[in-house]
């Protein structure tokens, strides 16, 4: 990891796959990661952490399905944030596209402990290493 400060609009700039996190930092043993995403994810759930979203830019939405399989929804703007409790299933989706920052321990995977069917759009790991992206001045 850089031990200098990150352009995060140079380091979303630096790539394009959609749904793929990159690690921009970590802090103590947790990933501060970056995504561009667009179109749904998967119902997914982290059964042993809390999963912080930070907008950025555009707009998410975090459908919830707590035990007894009631659905809602929470849609977040540019600047919103929000925390998954841990186990609680969710799906974020953005229709028009939207760019977030989440803060995971480090190793977890992107579609969580329990997952319907990773589709081939979806990235299933635990992050890539960000490359290719200018430090802030």
């Amino acid at each position: 990891m850089s031990n200098q400060p990150i352009d995060l609009q140079a380091a979303l700039a630096s790539f394009t796959a959609l749904w793929s996190p990159r690690i921009v930092a970590r802090v103590n043993d947790y990933d501060v990661r970056i995504a561009k995403v667009e179109g749904e994810h998967l119902w997914h759930a982290h059964d042993d952490t809390d999963e912080f979203f930070l907008v950025l830019d555009g707009e998410l939405a975090i459908a919830l399905r707590d035990d007894s399989r009631t659905e809602r929804t929470v849609t977040l703007p540019k600047g919103a944030v929000f925390v998954v409790p841990r186990g609680v299933e969710h799906k974020p989706s953005s229709p028009a596209g939207a760019s977030i920052l989440m803060f995971e321990p480090t190793g977890t995977l992107s579609v969580g402990d329990r997952h319907e069917a990773v589709p081939s759009h979806v990235d299933a790991t635990t992050g890539h290493a960000l490359t290719g992206s200018a430090p802030a001045r």
